[in-house]
């Protein structure tokens, strides 16, 4: 069906009729000129993040299902919200939307964020649709509460550094994508150069290699935000000093943390937390996987410091891996290799908008 058919307003009421509201602090949702929300004090803070995700930018439609993409665009904003140690309770979605997609596709887009608020417990509550000449834009702010929001500046000399998961596999994902994308327009275009349509055959079928990856490509299709991690500090009853998510990168995401606490920090590459599926497949790519691990991004896990006295109960959580210590900022931001006999510079080499 055509988007006109519907209208703005048609389109948005058939789009997020099936949102039912399940936080009592969402009064009024999608219908008026502004979503009505009431936060109850004793949750504590108001906390608001937004993603901006743009096709050929962000995200390939090539390989990238649009309930896939839809359940991603939520996830990334709600780990924005459990780095802050908080809880997701709203979203809004506003959408650019090019005349190739049909009412279909964005029913797709927005089952995929039905199932993340369902998973998660976030109510949709606005937004805003508009004409794109660009593709796809996808626009979502989440708004979330933290009785102590936990920022990037409060890390101090002896704090233990942590990481949950597993880091370079959403890279590796990614980077299988691209070569079975390449593969196929290959396959394609070899069978244009033999005649194509007027030759009488049919195009052959193509079967992408992806046996025995499939964790690979659901940490890059599908991630998730480290909701449980969070519950388990809390239940632990401890309180990170600093924190974020890691979405561009190991390493960008600890020189973010050192700059704004003013300290510096020491990393030991033994310790970096690597699947084996991840391991494998750099090795089949010829890619260091420290490196991988280190600049990839996407991996949504969580990045965060707890005092030295923490240190025994910290590792009583399963899923989280000490790696290293923050030191006095004088003596810098560094990775101690494997043989113990080297430091490396931490450089910020992951995700950069702008670079081309």
């Amino acid at each position: 069906m055509e988007i006109k058919e519907y209208g703005e307003f048609g389109l948005i009421k058939h789009l997020t009729e099936q949102f039912a509201l399940k936080n009592k602090s969402s009064l009024y949702g999608v219908g008026d000129d502004c979503a009505v929300i009431d936060n109850d004090p004793a949750e504590g803070k108001t906390v608001v993040t937004t993603d901006l995700l743009l096709e050929g930018v962000h995200f390939d439609l090539t390989y990238c299902p649009l309930k896939h993409l839809g359940y991603k665009a939520c996830v990334v904003n709600f780990s924005d919200v459990y780095a802050m140690m908080g809880t997701p309770r709203q979203i809004t979605v506003s959408l650019g939307i090019s005349k190739r997609f049909k009412v279909e596709d964005l029913d797709e887009l927005y089952a995929g964020m039905k199932l993340a608020c369902d998973v998660y417990g976030v109510d949709l509550v606005g937004g805003d649709t508009s004409a794109s000449m660009t593709g796809l834009t996808i626009s979502i702010t989440c708004i979330g509460v933290a009785k102590e929001p936990v920022y990037r500046n409060g890390a101090k000399p002896n704090d233990l550094i942590c990481v949950s998961g597993d880091l370079g596999a959403s890279y590796m994902g990614l980077q299988l994508l691209e070569r079975e994308k390449a593969a196929y327009y290959q396959s394609h275009n070899d069978w244009v150069r033999q005649g194509g349509p007027k030759s009488g055959q049919p195009e052959p079928a193509f079967e992408p290699k992806f046996n025995g990856r499939e964790y690979l490509l659901e940490r890059q299709l599908k991630p998730e935000a480290r909701k449980d991690i969070v519950a388990k500090l809390r239940e632990a009853g401890i309180q990170p000093t600093a924190m974020m998510d890691v979405s561009d990168g190991l390493s960008s995401e600890l020189l973010h943390i050192c700059s704004q606490s003013k300290v510096g920090c020491r990393i030991y590459e033994e310790r970096i937390p690597i699947d084996y599926q991840t391991a494998v497949q750099a090795e089949e790519f010829n890619l260091n996987v420290t490196t991988c691990a280190m600049n990839g991004g996407e991996d949504y896990e969580l990045l965060f410091t707890v005092p030295l006295a923490q240190s025994e109960a910290i590792q009583q959580i399963s899923g989280i891996r000490l790696i290293g210590h923050i030191t006095d900022e004088r003596l810098g931001t560094a990775m101690i290799t494997r043989d113990g006999n080297s430091e490396i510079a931490l450089k910020a080499q992951g995700w950069n908008a702008f670079k081309e």
